[in-house]
């Protein structure tokens, strides 16, 4: 999918505002295609920039509450294995249609899941939806395993580039299965840090929007 590929292991748990802020820093940084798997320091729930409040609160009773940037349902953080994808503006995968996105990277987190034991595929079609709840309603190419649906995302495109944010609801994923994923989307993988500037930007955007209130609360 990228001649070349930044992968970000930040798995020792954040923030949910923390979180989502460091997906959006790094869509601005345009340090290129980026691939950025991470943990949440307790149980969260987040939901989509579209999404009603009230119907993440119902759901999410004992957890930490964020909007999303991007669209799509209500997920629960904690037990999954929570991932993002950046594609600069630049990067010529930008110029392909959303759906042709997201069926490419759920094409290989499945195959990423089977070389690991879990026998996983692509939904065909769209579920009737049934819920709010990102879970409960597959989509077309999100990923299946004993017929239920194990991983979805939603992305979103801006000036500075396409944020697709993503969740695998398993909780025994390892190593192996990431560095399985990350090569199936590029054969030129560059371990990621974080800059200073990038983490004082990241800061910046948890105060001003993913931690307010007025955020959370717009809809």
């Amino acid at each position: 999918m990228f001649d070349e590929l930044h992968v970000f292991d930040d798995l020792e748990g954040r923030d949910a505002a923390d979180n989502m802020a460091i997906d959006e820093a790094l869509l601005e940084s345009g340090i290129g295609p980026s691939l950025r798997f991470y943990r949440w320091k307790r149980p969260a729930l987040s939901f989509g920039y579209f999404g009603r409040y009230a119907d993440a609160a119902e759901e999410g009773l004992h957890r930490e509450i964020v909007r999303r940037w991007t669209g799509g349902g209500i997920v629960p953080h904690g037990d999954d294995l929570t991932y993002s994808v950046v594609i600069p503006a630049g990067d010529s995968q930008f110029a392909k249609s959303s759906p042709e996105i997201y069926a490419t990277v759920h094409s290989a987190i499945s195959r990423a899941l089977n070389e690991n034991g879990v026998i996983a595929s692509l939904a065909e079609s769209a579920a009737p939806r049934t819920s709010e709840a990102c879970f409960a309603n597959a989509v077309r190419a999100d990923v299946i395993s004993a017929d239920r649906k194990i991983a979805g995302a939603a992305h979103r495109r801006a000036q500075h580039g396409l944020l697709h944010q993503g969740s695998i609801q398993l909780s025994t994923l390892t190593a192996k299965f990431r560095s399985d994923l990350a090569q199936l989307l590029s054969k030129c993988i560059l371990p990621g840090n974080f800059s200073p500037e990038l983490l004082r930007r990241a800061h910046d955007i948890a105060g001003s929007k993913y931690g307010r209130q007025d955020w959370l609360t717009r809809r």
